[in-house]
């Protein structure tokens, strides 16, 4: 417990986040991947585009299984105050690093399929799944934080349901057949992300407010950190999938 209650002296906010995760360590894992991808996009060589959305992919989904098949199993035989002092410096190093892959990989990967031809007529498609994505993962943030009924909650669900379905009505009528291949991706990748930034990404927020609560709740740290593991297992599994229809595209 000493651990945890003296990573929670480093303060609040994204800044005291950093610090716990080391701040070097959290501005390279969103600095590198972001410009990675910033540079292959404004060059347009689609090989470095390749290079970059692989190996934010290969990093993805080696962290997801390794958090799923093995972490998972180890930290499930300790007690709970030593899987607390474990996610209390592993967590806010993963809360910088997995959304940064993840999205570097989804965008890199539909920019690709687009410029390749895979993709064509992208645009109503993408604003189905915009709003299949974000409107379940404002409902999952709130209810994980049990703010699902207050204000704040119910004004970015409005926000969110308005632009993102205006987005699907202004593109629909121009929607046609895609290959089955690009919607099983489609749909993989919806499920990827709703299962990450709405449920692991907030979990782990909950892990930090515990940290700087000055009283943390062990078992709760406890309890989200293993969840957020299976999860994270069965994201690398989700993940697999979509390598094995990303390589059917590739065959057709």
């Amino acid at each position: 417990m000493a651990t945890v209650t003296g990573d929670a002296e480093r303060g609040r906010g994204v800044q005291g986040l950093a610090k716990q995760a080391n701040p070097a360590f959290a501005a390279g894992a969103v600095a590198i991947p972001v410009l990675a991808l910033a540079g292959a996009l404004a060059t347009n060589d689609l090989t470095a585009l390749t290079y970059v959305h692989v190996m934010a992919g290969v990093l993805w989904t080696g962290i997801d299984l390794f958090m799923g098949l093995v972490l998972g199993p180890v930290l499930g035989g300790l007690e709970p105050d030593q899987r607390a002092g474990f996610f209390a410096t592993f967590t806010p190093k993963m809360t910088f690093l997995m959304p940064v892959l993840a999205m570097v990989t989804i965008t890199g990967g539909i920019t690709l399929a687009s410029r390749w031809g895979d993709f064509t007529n992208a645009t109503p498609w993408l604003a189905l799944m915009t709003a299949a994505i974000l409107i379940p993962v404002v409902v999952l943030v709130g209810w994980q934080f049990d703010a699902l009924t207050s204000g704040r909650t119910l004004g970015v669900l409005a926000v969110v349901a308005l632009g993102a379905g205006g987005w699907v009505a202004t593109t629909l009528q121009s929607i046609g057949a895609i290959s089955h291949w690009i919607l099983a991706a489609l749909v993989v990748v919806t499920v990827l992300s709703i299962i990450g930034f709405g449920v692991i990404l907030p979990g782990e927020v909950r892990i930090y407010r515990q940290l700087v609560s000055g009283d943390p709740d062990v078992d709760l740290i406890s309890d989200i950190g293993m969840r957020n593991a299976k999860l994270g297992g069965l994201q690398g599994l989700l993940q697999l999938a979509v390598i094995f229809v990303m390589v059917n595209i590739r065959l057709v």
